[in-house]
């Protein structure tokens, strides 16, 4: 996976230096960094999936209650931020501010969407379809970042829309039990809505953090989309009456009773908390594009999740499906690989034809 331990060539990956406390970190410090956001990623994805759906299976039916708790994590940032290195000036101008409500309007509406899907649709159904958000990545980050356009990118491209579609027309035996054939169709769609709502998003925060020096900042930036996030389904939960639902669900309506409804709510909050600044991260510390691609591989882990967890159907179009995707994210990862692996060797021979301009030119390299 390439990071931004140097400059890139052609806008591949949006690379600039590691960075960290407004200056050029370590590669020690920006390894631990980016293991962690990874980490963070890996354990969110998977935790916050499976914990949406359980929420619905044991009784649950507030879509507004599962918005809320997609973002209202953000506080468990504030100690993070406080013990964070402070970069040398202040680096959250208002112009950042503004740009962090918008992206935290548009995230809140993300949010209802993956509600909804997840009310009406299976684990693994869900996932595999916003592995379909890659696709739309990479295209927007084709338009938006300008990240060069290879075969092995349609490819992916191509797989994964093939994998949504096969999920989209096996609707007639993968739905759960009491949703309808409609409201599998809206689940579906809600799904793919959300997918490229993420899959634009990324491309945003990228340029969006190009003027970024600090990871303080980043974690301060989250903090504020989150919390506009947070108000969008707080207004939305209060005028569908959302709170006095959220009261009777933990009382009454939540099979597994009230003290673990509650344990519930918080871990999803907290594994939610974890995938968003997770992505966050990667995409500061590596681009767009590689943080959709960790996010899509890590909802293949999802899609095993539900089998284990909530034993949802795998007939053959899911199967095909699921080879879809992986075969997708093997083209990309394969393409990656060999460019990244040309590139080194250019530059390679580059600084052995030319070792004093080589030894020049890393005078801001990361040490």
């Amino acid at each position: 996976m390439e990071t931004k331990g140097r400059e890139t060539r052609g806008g591949q990956g949006g690379g600039v230096s590691a960075r960290g406390g407004g200056r050029v970190t370590s590669h020690g410090v920006h390894r631990i960094l980016l293991a962690a956001n990874y980490s963070a990623l890996f354990l969110g994805t998977l935790a916050s999936s499976l914990l949406s759906r359980f929420y619905f299976v044991h009784g649950g039916s507030s879509r507004w209650v599962s918005t809320l708790v997609q973002s209202a994590g953000f506080p468990l940032l504030l100690p993070l931020i406080y013990f964070s290195p402070r970069p040398p000036r202040t680096a959250f101008t208002p112009r950042l501010l503004l740009l962090c409500v918008l992206i935290g309007l548009f995230l809140g509406v993300n949010n209802l969407f993956i509600s909804w899907g997840v009310s009406y649709l299976p684990v693994s159904t869900s996932s595999l379809i916003l592995s379909s958000q890659l696709a739309f990545n990479l295209l927007l980050s084709v338009v938006l970042v300008r990240q060069p356009l290879y075969f092995t990118n349609l490819n992916c491209v191509l797989l994964l829309t093939l994998s949504s579609i096969l999920l989209a027309l096996n609707h007639s035996h993968e739905r759960p039990s009491g949703v309808t054939s409609s409201q599998y169709i809206i689940g579906v769609l809600t799904t793919l809505g959300a997918a490229v709502m993420f899959a634009l998003y990324l491309p945003i925060a990228q340029i969006v953090y190009r003027g970024v020096t600090a990871f303080r900042t980043v974690m301060e930036m989250q903090v504020a989309m989150e919390a506009v996030a947070t108000g969008f389904a707080m207004v939305g939960m209060a005028a569908s009456g959302g709170f006095k639902q959220m009261k009777r669900e933990a009382a009454v309506e939540f099979d597994l009773g009230r003290a673990r409804y509650w344990v519930i709510i918080g871990a999803t909050v907290a594994s939610w908390q974890l995938c968003f600044m997770g992505t966050a991260g990667m995409v500061f510390l590596t681009s767009s594009l590689n943080s959709g691609i960790c996010s899509t591989a890590l909802l293949v882990v999802n899609v095993v999740g539900g089998l284990v967890v909530f034993h949802d159907e795998f007939g053959a179009q899911k199967v095909a499906s699921m080879v879809s995707c992986v075969w997708g994210f093997a083209s990309y990862l394969y393409g990656e690989y060999k460019r990244k692996t040309k590139a080194d060797e250019e530059e390679e021979l580059i600084g052995a034809a030319n070792p004093a301009s080589n030894a020049a030119g890393n005078g801001g390299e990361i040490v």
